[in-house]
């Protein structure tokens, strides 16, 4: 069992920290930096052992084009600074985990555009590889993303982790991506990506029991040893028009840190080694995972 983080622009927010649209939680990168190492250093503390940088809003549609192309590199370049600055001054064994965001847009595989792949991923790459252990591409709504993410990967050996976006209002049975993608289906092409963990987040975590029982039958059935994990979002049913980070949504009651343990646990009965929270989950919540699952 591997506790995890939780979501990095809420607790930003909370801390005091410069926070507005459409930068999100990459101007603290620039205008609070300590902030985020703070961030970082209250999930540690409160039990993570894997961190993921704050690179998540360090692409064009949230900085801008212009200012990325101009500072995209420098930017990730010090989310992973940070994230292994606040490890290095911890006395606990943590990884850090490169998060690699959709490219082009949370919650919307629409807007995806293949052919440039390559100039937004790039320097997302160049500037978190001194400092991650391994890469996440997070919240992620579609198959073809995340095999392009994959073409690009540097040859370094580090381990792949994908983690899936689900869609919250189900019209079926069938747990699906947010791009209307079977679950089963995009399990399998990841297992052939050679990757080491699949996990699902930004989400509501009612959705998310049944994706992990798809991959975990789908690894049987190919007999796969690949990590399966989650980490839910604290927010209602988000609809298909939504996107992700367009304004501080209201959190659940229910999904308090005893709330969030017990689907935590569900998950842990169903397979799931790899835990925390997305959007909304802060370090009180880490503490009672931490306490109950680590």
């Amino acid at each position: 069992m591997v506790v995890l983080d939780g979501g990095m622009g809420r607790e930003l927010q909370r801390s005091g920290a410069p926070f507005r649209q459409p930068e999100w939680s990459a101007l603290a990168l620039s205008e609070a930096p300590e902030a985020v190492v703070g961030v970082h250093a209250a999930f540690i503390a409160a039990g993570a052992q894997v961190i993921a940088t704050n690179s998540y809003a360090v692409v064009p549609f949230h900085i801008g084009e212009e200012r990325f192309a101009r500072e995209g590199q420098q930017l990730a370049d010090t989310a992973g600074r940070l994230a292994r600055r606040a490890v290095d001054a911890s006395a606990q064994p943590v990884q850090v985990a490169g998060s690699l965001p959709p490219l082009f847009g949370s919650y919307r595989p629409d807007l995806f555009q293949h052919e440039r792949v390559a100039e937004v991923l790039t320097p997302l790459l160049q500037g978190l590889a001194p400092h991650v252990d391994l890469w996440l591409a997070e919240t992620q709504s579609s198959i073809a993303e995340v095999r392009a993410i994959h073409a690009h990967l540097p040859a370094d050996g580090k381990p792949f982790w994908v983690s899936f976006t689900l869609q919250d209002e189900e019209v079926d049975e069938t747990p699906r991506l947010r791009s209307g993608e079977p679950v089963a289906k995009a399990i399998e092409a990841v297992a052939g990506l050679g990757v080491a963990a699949v996990l699902f987040n930004c989400s509501q975590p009612e959705v998310i029991g049944a994706a992990v029982d798809v991959t975990r039958s789908v690894f049987e059935s190919l007999n796969a040893d690949i990590a399966i994990g989650a980490y839910a979002n604290a927010f209602p049913p988000q609809p298909k028009e939504a996107t992700a980070n367009d304004g501080l949504d209201e959190l659940r009651e229910d999904l308090d840190p005893p709330g969030y343990l017990v689907w935590a646990q569900d998950w842990r009965q169903r397979g799931a080694s790899l835990i925390g929270g997305c959007c909304g989950i802060g370090p009180e919540h880490i503490v009672e995972l931490k306490r109950n699952l680590g």
